[in-house]
């Protein structure tokens, strides 16, 4: 705890990119594009699988689910990071940072969960095909949307009051652009032995387990693409889970380069690169991932925007 000479941090500094003052216009502008990007396509995505009955499949119902974590995930970060571009001083209240580390742990731990349920249906498509559709069901898909979001806000809620625990008392400045568990943690002037056990156990499960969970899936479907005899049929299983197989790649290189790699090598700007993959770059490139990737989608947005029939 702090002493009663010490004064509490009210209000935290982001150090965001400040070593680059040269590079301020240019990232304003580049993280405005990717903001705009992100919401845009994901809200396209949850649209266009909302209101076209083709798309009603379990598949797109969690795409939809993915679009939404990826909307909460840029908009806790983003808006921030261009405000402090645009301005001289980029400081966050300690509510405003909590609020953040809430929202960025629920996003990020659902994306995860989200990716193992995608791959789960993605082999029960290609390997037992004829029970596809009774056993996953409607009612199996929202139980498992609903799973997802429930256990990650539960994880991100007890990670977050733990957080508020802590007592902060100088230094104040976060070296990153926004905040993070293992920034604020070097920052804490009290013990945080639990939270480094629940932010470990929480690494454990949501990357190691969900990522091997994932590899198992698509050990299975390989194998079972391998087995076919049609290539016409290899070509069109393929096609429907590498969209989804190239989202996965991307998105856990960025989560382990962040949170699984070894602290002796460790840097601020490796971290703060990271932090732009998973937060900015990932939510961007998800929807034109699987809008340019999957003829389905394709054609459907081309139904809804008639000008852009020509062009898909």
């Amino acid at each position: 705890m702090a002493s009663p000479n010490q004064t509490m941090v009210t209000e935290f500094v982001l150090e965001g990119f400040s070593e680059h003052p040269q590079l301020r216009l240019l990232l304003l502008v580049s993280f405005l594009c990717l903001y705009t990007v992100a919401l845009t396509g994901n809200a396209v995505i949850i649209v266009l699988i909302s209101f076209t009955n083709g798309l009603h499949s379990p598949m797109y119902f969690f795409l939809c689910n993915l679009a939404s974590m990826d909307i909460i995930c840029t908009s806790s970060v983003l808006p921030k990071v261009l405000i402090g571009l645009a301005s001289a001083e980029n400081t966050i209240s300690f509510q405003g940072c909590m609020a953040q580390v809430f929202f960025l742990i629920w996003s990020l731990s659902s994306e995860l969960l989200l990716l193992t349920v995608m791959a789960y249906d993605r082999y029960m498509a290609i390997c037992f095909p004829l029970h596809y559709s009774s056993r996953m069901s409607p009612r199996l898909c929202g139980a498992l949307a609903m799973g997802v979001w429930g256990i990650c806000a539960l994880n991100a809620s007890v990670n977050t009051c733990l957080m508020t625990q802590l007592s902060f008392c100088g230094p104040r400045v976060i070296t990153h652009f926004f905040c993070e568990i293992p920034h604020l943690l070097l920052l804490s002037c009290s013990p945080t032995r639990v939270n480094s056990i629940m932010t470990l156990l929480a690494d454990a499960f949501y990357g190691c387990l969900n990522f091997l969970l994932t590899l198992l899936s698509y050990g299975c479907i390989i194998s079972s693409i391998l087995r076919m005899r049609s290539a016409e049929g290899r070509r069109k299983a393929f096609s429907t889970c590498s969209s989804h197989l190239l989202v996965v790649l991307m998105f856990y290189s960025s989560v382990f380069c962040a949170y699984i790699s070894p602290a002796s090598s460790y840097s601020p700007e490796k971290s703060k690169l990271s932090g732009v993959l998973y937060s900015a770059l990932s939510p961007a490139l998800n929807p034109l991932i699987y809008t340019l990737r999957n003829q389905e989608v394709k054609h459907s947005l081309g139904r809804l925007l008639p000008f852009s029939r020509h062009q898909v």
